[in-house]
Order: structure tokens, then C-alpha cells, then sequence
């Protein structure tokens, strides 16, 4: 009986990847019937929103969803719609592995890091006030008046929640992670020598579930020396879990280490339903000029295919991909240095994929 997953092309240079990447996943042999649905600002025109019930339902129903990239403005207009599906399914994990593939442009070799980020809180729970209103004003009053501090009346605020049962459930996430693929250390990273009650809980709670996964070992960094430590010496780390925030940032940096985020898929996932995506944006400057890279959609499709037990295909795939880019003969403008005008477009280097796969 084959698979039944929802299929989001997405916006901007999205259907381009969605098509590639569908061919390739079909290619491997395995069984899905795809259920195609709209998200983002192409939903806006057809349904008046930028998240259909429909689409929620498809994934409700169907568990297991890929979906391309979704354009979220920037300041103004609609929430992230990434962040909504994520709220709305509870799905608490942001999975992220950055993996060096030879014949990528990049400084760094032989990385495989993997970024295990909270999806729910933190600053991205949207618990905001905008500059102005009565409400923050009566927020800022509050302040002053239990804690004395001063705070600007031209202020917008952001709440920041942390909670014990969002950070053990992650951080115990991040060590059955590492039990199950034979990885060897976790670090946690937080700021917790300024933010004591918020950081400060979740590096409490993660010490204290490290004390029931002694084979895995632990330790844990303050965010901004991670990013340095990164950089300089990445090979020492494995498993980073972190609060919704530092793993965002974390993440693209990660990414910049393995060639950029052309290379970078991700993972929401929760109990019941898990969302695979590309985490680059949907880039519409380029779109339908058949010239972006399609690795970050194929390589969440190979996590996909791993999730729904398919892990030979998904092995097939990842080779066959990994293939194509050390050859280098088909490959987009990306793996090329400036000015190298020796590349293919994404549809040729989805076909160079799809022969490997035959």
C-alpha cells in the first residue's frame, strides 16, 4: 500500500523544486500518492488566506507533509505561515542536519552537525506588543512598577516564554536523537549567564536529563561562543539542541559551513504530524528562470522518506544526489565559483539525479 503525503509547491521559485524534487523521490520506485495543496501567497488569491483549511486538513489527515518554500513578508502583513503550521500542529521539533557533500563550495569538509531547535516558544511564540498601544503602555506601567525598571513609551515588546515542559521534552528529543543514530555528544546552548530565569531554566533542565543518558556525552555553550567555536572548529560538535531562537541562528550559520542553504533541509516534527521543507526562502527574483539549486527540497525528501520507514530508498537517493554533485558536471550555479558559467538549471540537475536512480 503506498503512502499518502501532502505536497505543498510553495511560492516564488517553489513549483520549480516541488517538480524536480517529486521526480526524483518517485524515481528511487517508491509508492506515494501525492496530495497537492496551496499555502502562502499563491492561496491568498484562490481562498483569501495563506493557509487554507484545506491544506491543514490534508495535513491533518494525511501526517506526513513536504513542502517547498513560503514567502513571508517582512514587518508588515501576514504571520509566518512556516511558523503557524508549526504552532498549529504542535510540532516541537526543528530537525536540521548539515552535512558536507563533496563538490560543494565551502571552507569546512567531513561536517555532519545536526541542529535539533524548539519549535514552540521562545520568541517565536508571537506574544508581542506594538509601539504605542494602550495595552503595552499598561505593559510598560507593569513593569515599572513590579520591578522598577524603565522602559521607553515608544517601546514594542516581545515576551519570551520558556517552559520545563517544552525544554525537557526537546532537549530528551536531542538525546534519543543521538541513542538512535550512534552520536556521541550533545551540547546545549542558551545565554543563561544574562537571561537566568528563561535561559537559565533550560540549561537547568537540560543538565538534569543529561544525568539519565550517560552514554551520550554533554556539555553546553553560551550562544554567542557557539557561533564562534562554529566557525573555528566545528568538528568537535554533533548534536546542538537550543531554544527556538539560537537554533535559527545557529542553523544558517551551520549552513554556511556545508555550502549554504541550498544544502540545508529541515524537519517539524511532533507526536502525530511531521512537516519536511527546505528552510532557504522561495527566492522570487529567480523565479521560473529554471536556475536555483534543488538540493535543500530532495535532501528533505530523503529525510522524509527515512521518517515513513523507507530508509533504503532514502539511502539510494542521498547517493545518488551525493553523486551528481562530486561529479559536478550537472550542477546549478551555486557549486561554481563567481563568474563560472560551466552549470545547468534545476530541471537538468534533477534529470542527471533521476538517471543515477535508474
Amino acid at each position: 500500500m503506498g503512502h499518502r503525503i501532502t505536497l505543498i509547491p510553495g511560492d516564488g521559485i517553489g513549483p520549480e523544486i516541488t517538480e524536480v524534487t517529486k521526480e526524483c523521490i518517485e524515481a528511487t520506485g517508491v509508492d506515494i500518492d501525492w496530495d497537492i495543496q496551496e499555502a502562502g501567497e499563491c492561496a491568498i488569491e484562490k481562498y483569501g488566506t495563506p493557509m487554507p483549511d484545506r491544506t491543514l486538513k490534508s495535513i491533518e489527515k494525511n501526517k506526513v507533509c513536504l513542502k517547498a518554500p513560503l514567502t513571508t513578508p517582512v514587518g508588515s502583513g501576514y504571520r509566518s505561515v512556516n511558523v503557524y503550521i508549526r504552532q498549529q500542529f504542535n510540532l516541537y521539533v526543528c530537525l536540521r542536519p548539515f552535512k558536507f557533500y563533496e563538490g560543494v563550495r565551502s571552507r569546512y569538509s567531513s561536517l555532519d552537525l545536526i541542529v535539533i531547535r524548539e519549535n514552540m516558544e521562545d520568541l517565536y511564540a508571537g506574544i508581542e506588543f506594538e509601539r504605542g498601544k494602550k495595552d503595552t503602555a499598561d505593559l510598560i506601567s507593569f513593569i515599572k512598577k513590579t520591578t522598577g525598571k524603565e522602559i521607553g513609551t515608544d517601546s514594542g515588546i516581545s515576551i519570551k516564554p520558556i517552559s520545563v515542559t517544552n525544554s525537557e521534552r526537546i532537549v530528551r528529543f536531542a538525546f534519543e536523537y543521538a541513542r538512535k543514530n550512534r552520536r556521541k555528544k550533545v551540547t546545549a546552548i542558551h545565554k543563561a549567564n544574562i537571561m537566568k530565569f528563561t535561559d537559565g531554566l533550560f540549561l537547568d533542565v537540560a543538565r538534569e536529563i543529561s544525568k539519565k543518558y550517560t552514554d551520550v556525552e554533554f556539555e553546553d555553550r553560551i550562544v554567542d561562543n557557539m557561533a564562534m567555536q562554529l566557525v573555528q572548529k566545528p568538528e568537535l560538535y554533533d548534536i546542538l539542541v537550543a531554544p527556538n531562537l539560537y537554533g535559527d541562528i545557529v542553523s544558517d550559520l551551520c549552513a554556511g559551513l556545508v555550502g549554504g542553504l541550498g544544502m540545508s533541509p529541515g524537519a517539524n516534527i511532533g507526536e502525530e504530524v511531521a512537516v519536511f521543507e527546505a528552510t532557504h526562502g522561495s527566492a522570487p527574483k529567480y523565479k521560473g528562470m529554471n536556475k536555483v539549486n534543488p538540493s535543500a527540497l530532495i535532501l528533505a525528501g530523503v529525510m522524509m522518506l527515512d521518517y515513513i520507514g523507507e530508509t533504503e530508498k532514502a539511502e539510494t537517493l542521498e547517493h545518488a544526489l551525493a553523486e551528481v554533485i562530486k561529479e559536478g558536471k550537472y550542477v546549478t550555479y551555486d557549486f561554481r565559483d563567481p563568474g563560472d558559467t560551466n552549470c545547468v538549471g534545476t530541471r537538468e540537475m534533477g534529470q542527471a539525479i533521476v538517471s543515477k536512480l535508474k
